[in-house]
Order: structure tokens, then C-alpha cells, then sequence
């Protein structure tokens, strides 16, 4: 069994100021939950790209990760930042990285996005991620108190290969940290989120960002904890919000056993293609 919260709530262009707004919201969680989640862009949401390359924090002098870290450690819980907008010293690159951290306050874990959004989902905005951020290139699982955990960050979401081959390679829970916008969200998110866990018999995780923020964009909310048979067993509604699940890891097995589709691996041919 694990006791696990999600967090949904709208971050501004600020970083400190974010984590200030926030913390009632973590302190609070810390009373139900051993794992604690947040959304991707979990200290801030840049309001253009000019302010994201100028408020981007480097990955060894952090204000955000060492935030994150005494939380953690204050409250003694694993704390997820959901992703932080992180420059690397050794290269210059930014990337978009989930960092999750035990409750000693030590970085046990992080993860670079792979998918970048570069989308024109309907709302009038153009989102080219591409042209800010270096993709991830490595799936990642980490054990929290000694459960299989896969990372991921929202446009991951729609790329399904990868949450088969982290169930094929041991996760139980999947971390989908988000910031969906409202347009998108509306259409796809609640089916996309069952999908995952259906097709891996999987917990998911998703906390998400909701509101308005500083660059206009609208992200739609609805943080989500499913189970391994697809089911919402908890859903946040608009604005701040905390949803809390007990997960027990006996679901896992009976959902992977009722339905043995990860076991399932028949060799395809290359697609006959009749004119």
C-alpha cells in the first residue's frame, strides 16, 4: 500500500513566488500522503521565451531543487517537482526535467522530457518546445520505498511506447506530470491518462496546471489518479486542489493477469500496402 497525493494549481512566471503560494498545499498533502506530486512547470510557467532563457535555473545552483529539497526533508515525504526549467552547466542546453526527491531531501531521481510539444492545438498559440529545449533521450524508473516508478512529462503522454516499455522493464506507477491546455485537455486528456493505464496495468499519477498564466496560455486541470483497470479514483476540480488515493499493488498484478497484453509480443511484418 502507498498513500500518494496529487497537487493542481496555476503557476505564475515567478518561481518564488509559486513556491510560496504552494506550500499550504504541500504541508497539507503531507498529512495524507507518502508520495506527493506536482505538475510539470512546478515553480514556474515563463511568460515568453525571453523570461524562460533568462529565469531558467542552472542545475547545480538551483533555487527551485533546493526549495524542493527542504520541503521534502521538513516534511519527510518523496516530493516530485514536476519538472523544473533547468539549464545544464556542462553544455548550456535547457531542458525540461521531472526531479523527484526522497524525504532525507536528496535528488534521487530525474528526467529529461523526450517528446517535445511542438503543437498548434487550436487555441492560437503556436507551442514549438523544440526551439527552447534539448529532448531527454533515456526512460527512467526509480524505486519510491521499493515500488517500480516510471517518469514521464505531459506530451509524453500521447506516445504510448514508452509507458510499454517502462511496465515491460518493472514500473507499478506511472508519473505524468502536466500542463495540458484547456483546449486539448478538454478532448484528450481523460482518455489518454485511461489508455496509459490500461494498456500497462499501471497506477498513473497526473497531477496538472490549472488557469490562466502569465503567457495567456489556459491549461484544462483535472488532476487524475487511476488504476491498474483503467478506473479515475480521484479527479480534482478547477483551481487549487489536492486529491489523495491509497494504492494498493495487488491491482497491479490482477489487471496484467485479467488481461495479459504485455505478454503479448507477436511478431509483426512490415505493413502490406495494397493500391
Amino acid at each position: 500500500m502507498m498513500k500518494v497525493s496529487a497537487l493542481q494549481y496555476c503557476a505564475s512566471d515567478d518561481a518564488e513566488q509559486t513556491l510560496h503560494r504552494i506550500k499550504p498545499l504541500i504541508a497539507e498533502a503531507a498529512s495524507h500522503a507518502r508520495l506527493i506530486t506536482l505538475p510539470e512547470c512546478a515553480s514556474f510557467l515563463a511568460s515568453s521565451n525571453e523570461q524562460l532563457q533568462q529565469k531558467a535555473e542552472w542545475d547545480d545552483d538551483s533555487f527551485s531543487q533546493n526549495w524542493f529539497s527542504q520541503a521534502s526533508q521538513e516534511f519527510g515525504v518523496w516530493l516530485l517537482a514536476g519538472s523544473l526549467m533547468i539549464r545544464k552547466r556542462n553544455n548550456n542546453q535547457l531542458v525540461n526535467r521531472s526531479v523527484l526527491f526522497g524525504p532525507s531531501g536528496l535528488a534521487v531521481a530525474s528526467y529529461d522530457k523526450i517528446h517535445m510539444f511542438d503543437a498548434e492545438p487550436g487555441d492560437g498559440k503556436n507551442y514549438n518546445e523544440s526551439a527552447s529545449f534539448t529532448a531527454g533521450h533515456s526512460p527512467v524508473i526509480v524505486n519510491i520505498d521499493n515500488i517500480p516508478t516510471g517518469m514521464s512529462v505531459c506530451y509524453d503522454l500521447r506516445f504510448p511506447h514508452l509507458y510499454r516499455q517502462l511496465a515491460l522493464d518493472g514500473a507499478q506507477i506511472l508519473l505524468i506530470p502536466s500542463a495540458f491546455t484547456a483546449l486539448s485537455g478538454k478532448a484528450h486528456w481523460h482518455v489518454l491518462l485511461r489508455a496509459r493505464a490500461i494498456e500497462t496495468g499501471c497506477y498513473v499519477i497526473a497531477p496538472a496546471q490549472q488557469g490562466t498564466h502569465a503567457d495567456g496560455r489556459q491549461t484544462y486541470g483535472h488532476s487524475m489518479i487511476i488504476n491498474p483497470w483503467g478506473e479515475i479514483i480521484a479527479e480534482a476540480k478547477d483551481g487549487n486542489s489536492i486529491i489523495n488515493a491509497v494504492l494498493d499493488f495487488d491491482a497491479v498484478d490482477k489487471a496484467r493477469q485479467s488481461i495479459p497484453s504485455l505478454t503479448t509480443n507477436p511478431v509483426i511484418k512490415p505493413t502490406r500496402v495494397v493500391n
